[in-house]
């Protein structure tokens, strides 16, 4: 078992801003952003509570995709050792790792080390992934990306386990009598399936720890969540699954600009009450994020949060 958080209250963590710069949801001031603005968003989450900070996972943007996505997108093993470093407490998690598009050993690897250098923060999210310009330099099939995905996480779950030398045998790949040191601190990583689409609900449920929902509505999410639990019933997986959401954009406070419609804004008691029904339809973890005009207003923003909504998300 790998469970994360505590069974029966309700966690929150982040995706960092300035480490992927879609245009759904980028504030302007992430594109003239630096390495040290990260590095402050990052402490001053650790420093109030959070339970995870997030990054995503893309090798390479084509052209055709650049205007939506932009090509803003660091590297997840590098962005979280990075994190690693500067943080004490905060657990790492990749929101999520396209695993399909390298070879499981090289994953084992990158996310041991990391895991050994955080002092076991690590949370492996993964996904199958979306661009297919992406999966084809790469010289990985895009049609077959979840049964790609599903037999390297086979693979990683004996690559990334206690022995020395893992052995594993596989459609696709196969590995005996290589050894890899250092070994990851946490016995068994726990990996969080992200994903809402019939394949990524069923990989969760059968194969993952957690399960990261991709934009759920909160009105989607008992359906959900009830196939999830169905299908891991069947699959005779009889340990608990931590559940997931992403929550609409906060801002704690009277914000005294435009925030957008969907943003939740008000006092901090009256946002704990409206966050604590993710925890009546059964989630455990909320991934949050604030609007804000610049990284001092993010940080203030994270920090009120800390400090005022979250002793309520569990009244």
């Amino acid at each position: 078992m790998a469970r994360v958080f505590p069974e029966g209250r309700l966690v929150y963590g982040m995706q960092l801003p300035i480490q992927s710069q879609s245009t759904i949801y980028a504030e302007p001031w992430e594109a003239s952003a630096t390495a040290a603005d990260l590095a402050e968003v990052a402490r001053a989450a650790d420093r109030a509570g959070f339970g995870y900070l997030a990054t995503c996972d893309h090798v390479a943007i084509p052209r055709r995709l650049a205007g939506p996505m932009s090509t803003v997108w660091y590297d997840p093993v590098a962005t979280l050792s990075f994190l690693a470093g500067i943080t004490g407490h905060v657990r790492l998690l990749s929101h999520v790792a396209i695993l399909g598009l390298r070879h499981p050993l090289i994953s084992a690897k990158q996310y041991a080390t990391l895991d050994h250098l955080s002092g076991g923060r690590l949370i492996l999210g993964v996904g199958a992934g979306h661009v297919q310009e992406e999966f084809e330099v790469l010289g990985v099939d895009f049609a077959r990306r979840g049964a790609v995905l599903d037999e390297t996480l086979d693979a990683l779950r004996v690559a990334l386990g206690p022995e020395e030398y893992p052995e594993f045998e596989g459609e696709l790949f196969s590995f005996k009598d290589l050894g890899q040191l250092p070994r990851p601190v946490q016995r068994r990583i726990p990996v969080w399936v992200g994903g809402s689409s019939g394949p990524a609900v069923r990989r969760a449920a059968v194969r993952g720890d957690g399960w990261l929902p991709q934009g759920d509505p909160r009105h989607a999410l008992p359906g959900q969540i009830a196939r999830i639990r169905e299908l891991r019933a069947a699959a005779g997986v009889a340990e608990p699954i931590e559940i997931g959401a992403i929550t609409e954009a906060l801002y704690v406070g009277e914000p005294g600009w435009e925030t957008g419609r969907r943003t939740l804004t008000g006092k901090a008691e009256a946002l704990a009450e409206s966050l604590r029904e993710y925890k009546a339809l059964g989630v455990d973890q909320i991934q949050v994020r604030f609007r804000s005009r610049d990284r001092a207003e993010l940080t203030d923003q994270i920090a009120a949060f800390g400090a005022d909504v979250a002793p309520h998300l569990n009244d």
